[in-house]
């Protein structure tokens, strides 16, 4: 008690000493105190406010960091705070939660404890609030952790703003005007697609995600190799074959935004070096379907055609004509620049991606290495892709009917990944019934297939026989009736043949409609 009573009588004997003494010399007793307390103390202080300067209107990125740092749900400073304010944004579900004011969070970095202290004052006659983050450093060590630790927690603050931000699925307006301020439009991206979930073989999965992983880590070699931060992907396949949900995958793999250029929509080339410009970092722009979206591999036949007509003329009026022609239009000069041109640094971490139905249409300076670095065969459904769909959309791994499908597959009866994923999602309650319904469409494929490749042969045949110029390539005229002979012979072991692939099938069939469980 007597303890108590002496810290009264001192709490007491300073309250009447700050009523007394005047403001200046309370000031310096304030501050030699800290410096004393400074000088005694074990520990450094950094104090990071929310705004640069005294006017309080530049934002300080590095107290921004700081709070996504100790915010981020997965992070164990942020976790092991006593109390935590809870927040949820209405265009996502992610529930974030921050550090209350005025509450302490430790951290370890290097071997050496950390404190981050949340100050939140609220100023005089106002309601507004000053917030600041005080670090806490041994000062013994403070040279060797300052520098490495905060770019520790930038980094760690930059990838979790990666992670949790909300992506967009941008398009190119309709207007045509070319305009800075409205050249996209965009919608939140929530597409479901995965590689956990496409329907690809393993090896092709692996090698996509090592190489967009390779990309995402490649800030440093792309600088010091002397390269723009890009990567080119060319989709190639027919109809079905997953083309648009592997670039789904990869945007939700690599947490970037989706730009969807339609490039009927574009002017000329003006209009498409302004929508590069607008594109943000840590972006996937998607040009689909590019042999059907512009005539480019006419430009190349177009120019000869008309360098052989103005030979004569004099260059000036050659250049003029041709830039008349060029303008109003998209040209391929002007999507070139667009993916491997100077223009196309003007940012950072960007994937360009164009899907063709038929790789063979699309212009070969469009496709070659520097431009599309990566291609993508993606064509029917294999083995792989049937059993990872079948346990996506029925819940089996495994099946009395798998041998069968699979080997319908190796037969050349398999279908594409869109064509099996709606058989088995229009049967998913009964996986037999999906199971047959997918075999009976591979049979089906595999008759078809077979049918028009012995149509094909009896038509070589027919003209073999009739035609006098395929004479030139099969031999003299005294041969004919020999060869003829030889066709109608021929023409009838194929007729058995195809008469054995049908007996098969009927056979095949008829076991696949018995009762699986026999």
């Amino acid at each position: 008690m007597e303890i108590l009573s002496q810290m009264w009588s001192l709490l007491g004997l300073l309250t009447v000493l700050q009523n007394v003494l005047p403001s200046q010399l309370l000031s310096l007793l304030h501050s030699l105190y800290e410096s004393l307390q400074d000088l005694l103390s074990p520990y450094s202080y950094f104090e990071i406010p929310e705004f640069n300067g005294y006017c309080g209107v530049d934002l300080n990125d590095l107290y921004r960091h700081v709070h996504l740092y100790l915010n981020a749900a997965n992070h164990a400073p942020g976790a092991a705070c006593r109390r935590l304010t809870l927040s949820r944004s209405p265009s996502s579900n992610r529930i974030s939660f921050a550090v209350a004011p005025n509450h302490t969070v430790h951290d370890a970095f290097g071997g050496h404890r950390v404190t981050w202290t949340h100050h939140v004052e609220t100023a005089q006659d106002s309601l507004e609030e000053k917030r600041s983050f005080t670090l806490r450093l041994p000062k013994r060590h403070r040279h060797a952790l300052l520098s490495p630790y905060l770019a520790h927690v930038t980094a760690r603050a930059e990838e979790f703003e990666r992670v949790s931000r909300e992506r967009r699925l941008f398009t190119n307006n309709t207007t045509g005007s070319g305009s800075f301020e409205s050249g996209w439009v965009s919608v939140p991206f929530r597409h479901p697609s995965t590689f956990e979930t496409l329907a690809l073989e393993p090896e092709l999965k692996r090698q996509i995600k090592n190489d967009l992983t390779a990309f995402a880590d490649g800030k440093e070699f792309y600088n010091r190799v002397g390269r723009a931060w890009k990567r080119g992907y060319l989709l190639h396949g027919p109809p079905g074959s997953g083309k648009s949900s592997l670039i789904a995958a990869m945007a939700n793999f690599l947490c970037y935004d989706v730009y969807d250029l339609e490039l009927t929509k574009v002017s000329d080339n003006s209009e498409l070096r302004s929508l590069l410009i607008q594109t943000t970092n840590r972006s996937i722009i998607v040009i689909e379907d590019i042999d059907c979206s512009v005539d480019l591999t006419a430009d190349r036949t177009t120019k000869k055609t008309q360098a052989a007509k103005l030979s004569k003329r004099k260059k000036s009026q050659t250049a003029s004509f041709t830039r008349c022609e060029e303008s109003g239009r998209v040209t391929l000069s002007g999507l070139l620049n667009f993916t491997d041109g100077l223009w196309s640094c003007c940012g950072d971490e960007r994937i360009v991606v164009f899907t063709t139905n038929h790789r063979d249409s699309v212009d070969p300076a469009l496709v070659r290495c520097g431009r599309m670095d990566v291609h993508v065969s993606l064509n029917t459904c294999g083995v792989h892709a049937f059993r990872e769909l079948a346990r996506n959309y029925l819940g089996v791994d495994s099946h009395v009917l798998f041998e069968a499908v699979e080997g319908c597959i190796r037969s050349g009866g398999s279908l594409t990944p869109a064509h099996v994923g709606e058989i088995l999602l229009r049967n998913r309650g009964d996986a037999d019934v999906a199971m047959r319904e997918v075999l009976a469409a591979m049979q089906g494929r595999m008759l078809a297939a077979a049918a028009v490749a012995d149509q094909a042969e009896n038509e070589d045949t027919t003209v073999g026989v009739r035609s006098p110029e395929s004479v030139l390539l099969m031999g003299s005229p005294e041969n004919w009736d020999a060869l003829s002979g030889k066709k109608r012979k021929e023409q009838h072991g194929g007729n058995n043949n195809w008469d054995k692939k049908v007996k098969f099938f009927v056979r095949l069939r008829s076991l696949t409609r018995s009762d699986p469980g026999r």
